[in-house]
């Protein structure tokens, strides 16, 4: 009798389960926190973030991958994004409850099962005719929160999509793609808000960073980034409230430049929960013609740091000043802990290796300049950084020459620049390791020959006023992976590579540096020596950073593999140098093989 009374019971926990079930339709995922975001980097079984943890690390503490184990790092599946829409694929790679994320060019995003690489359902923008994308087709990937996967467009829109059906939760206009407008970098969640940026500095847009509900996509605070524009917060029914001026009107900008200043926001955005700070980098000031705008032209080419409370500006740091050579200051700015040399204190502070060439370290708090060397072996626009000012010690003659100052005043005087505008290091992110203390940067070597033109701003034309010429320094190698030191400011080791780096860097608890090459294949090296450890080809270059995560009690790695980006677009004779490179696109995991 108490058997029987044991079966029915049974027998009714499992209809009421089902009936359950049947009602959903299906098991719901679990959903997202703001939570799961701020502890991302200490959560290996997932990867709900781009920078694996808001603060920008790139490091993973699994170390079932290590030294001695690597070696038996086998693909366990790959899957193409399909179809004639190739071109580059930046996007890193997002894990949540058995599911992988992923954009690819062309605005689409794919759900894919991570057992079996099984695609679970894509969703394609329909982009129109006229998209003005500065540098390829690219996207650098979405946000997690709740159910849904949020990401960025060609044609400037946020699309909210449900993460099991995909189907659009809720889509918005971030502003007019006609005028240059577009989104390119993977949104972030702050205190359940989706921050993102735009894309358009070469048009003459208007760089800002955006605050929206994430489940609703309602705006919560806009903060423009050129000095001069007026910031807006926006209360329950939608209306428009002024929060301040950024900066000082026709402060460090001329006349009306500033209202088509550039300055975008183009990039990968970090959050530092224990400051309760957003720092996002800002693009070039445009035109690039220097000298239509004297001036230091804020807040372009700097690390901006807004409070996601208020929307406000707390500090700036600007790395180029009045820029000249397109030196776009978008590039991350990662949190990590600095041992002062001359005190011994730990410093809250952040590395940037910016475009310009030098390595920047920051106090987080309040901005101010702790060090700053170069990572790239040869700069010629400015002899150093001056740690006292934090402003650079210019080389006045290496500026491109003013167009009005010549015989027929249609072009300035050449010079010949190092870095090239694509930059010491461009939107490839780099990794930090508190193990080893070291960054790990995706650098390149090459210069340019720049010159100045005249322009004047047309909405939706390029707003540039420069012309250029890129070139290798080197016949062996552009690209090199560096281990530097942000104490000490010195190499520790470095990896040649013959064609530039562009792919972002992956370091974990196992002492390994994961990274991809344009000639397609994915690295693992040493993280303390820089010693090859492990390859694997992928069949097409590597622009993306890899991730890696723990499943059922192994460890994988994932990286998005297709050539494209910038470099075959506007890198001149490098491009050319390089053209013996195939497109693809497609993802690739990878775990350790059990013999």
């Amino acid at each position: 009798m108490h058997c029987r009374n044991k079966r029915r019971k049974l027998s009714l926990a499992l209809t009421l389960m089902a009936t359950a079930w049947l009602a959903t339709g299906s098991v719901q995922a679990k959903e997202v926190t703001d939570a799961d975001i701020v502890n991302d980097a200490k959560t290996p079984g997932d990867v709900v973030s781009a920078g694996i943890g808001t603060q920008g690390q790139r490091f993973s503490p699994l170390k079932q991958i290590n030294a001695s184990t690597v070696k038996d790092l086998v693909p366990v599946w790959s899957m193409s994004f399909g179809g004639e829409k190739q071109r580059g694929q930046e996007s890193q790679p997002l894990v949540h409850d058995g599911k992988m994320f992923v954009t690819a060019s062309y605005s689409r995003l794919f759900a894919i099962d991570t057992k079996t690489g099984k695609k679970l359902w894509k969703y394609e923008q329909r982009l129109p005719d006229g998209i003005m994308p500065c540098c390829d087709v690219v996207n650098r990937g979405a946000a997690l929160y709740a159910n849904l996967v949020i990401f960025g467009t060609l044609d400037a829109q946020l699309v909210a999509l449900d993460q099991d059906t995909g189907k659009v939760v809720w889509k918005t206009k971030v502003d007019e793609y006609s005028a240059g407008y577009s989104i390119s970098a993977a949104p972030m969640i702050v205190k359940g808000m989706v921050i993102s940026g735009v894309s358009g500095g070469e048009f003459g847009v208007i760089g800002r960073l955006e605050a929206r509900d994430a489940k609703t996509g309602k705006l919560i605070w806009i903060r423009p980034t050129v000095e001069g524009h007026m910031g807006y917060k926006f209360d329950k029914d939608g209306n428009k409230v002024e929060n301040g001026v950024s900066g000082t009107t026709n402060a460090s900008w001329p006349g009306d430049l500033w209202k088509t200043g550039g300055a975008s926001t183009w990039n990968n955005a970090t959050y530092d929960p224990e400051t309760n700070l957003i720092f996002v980098g800002t693009g070039n000031p445009a035109p690039w013609n220097s000298h239509l705008r004297p001036g230091d032209n804020l807040y372009s080419s700097s690390t901006v740091a807004i409070n996601p409370d208020t929307g406000k500006i707390v500090w700036h740091y600007q790395n180029t000043p009045h820029d000249g050579w397109d030196f776009d200051g978008v590039n991350e700015f990662v949190s990590f802990d600095y041992k002062d040399p001359k005190t011994g204190k730990v410093v809250k502070a952040g590395g940037k290796a910016d475009r310009n060439g030098f390595f920047f370290v920051n106090d987080r708090t309040n901005g101010k300049l702790l060090n700053a060397f170069p990572f790239v072996k040869e700069i010629t626009w400015a002899k150093g950084i001056d740690l006292k000012t934090g402003r650079p010690i210019y080389n006045d003659d290496n500026r491109p020459g003013d167009p009005s100052a010549s015989a027929d005043g249609k072009k300035g005087s050449v010079v010949f620049s190092a870095p090239s505008f694509l930059g010491g290091k461009n939107q490839m992110p780099m990794a930090y390791s508190p193990q080893t203390g070291l960054f790990y940067v995706p650098a390149n070597e090459w210069g340019m020959d720049i010159w100045n033109e005249p322009v004047a701003y047309k909405k939706g034309a390029a707003y540039l006023g420069a012309g250029f010429t890129i070139k290798a320094l080197h016949d062996d190698y552009i690209g090199a992976l560096r281990a530097v030191d942000p104490v000490t400011g010195k190499i520790v080791w470095e990896n040649k590579n013959y064609a530039p780096l562009w792919g972002g860097v992956l370091s974990t608890g196992g002492g390994l540096v994961f990274y991809g090459t344009p000639e397609g294949f994915l690295k693992a090296v040493d993280a303390k020596s820089g010693k090859d450890l492990w390859q694997f080809q992928v069949g097409t270059g590597i622009v993306a950073p890899p991730i890696t995560w723990e499943q059922d009690g192994e460890q994988y790695v994932a990286v998005a593999a297709g050539w494209g980006g910038a470099v075959p677009l506007w890198g001149g004779d490098v491009a050319k140098r390089v053209n013996f490179l195939e497109q693809g696109g497609s993802v690739w995991v990878f775990k350790l093989h059990k013999g």
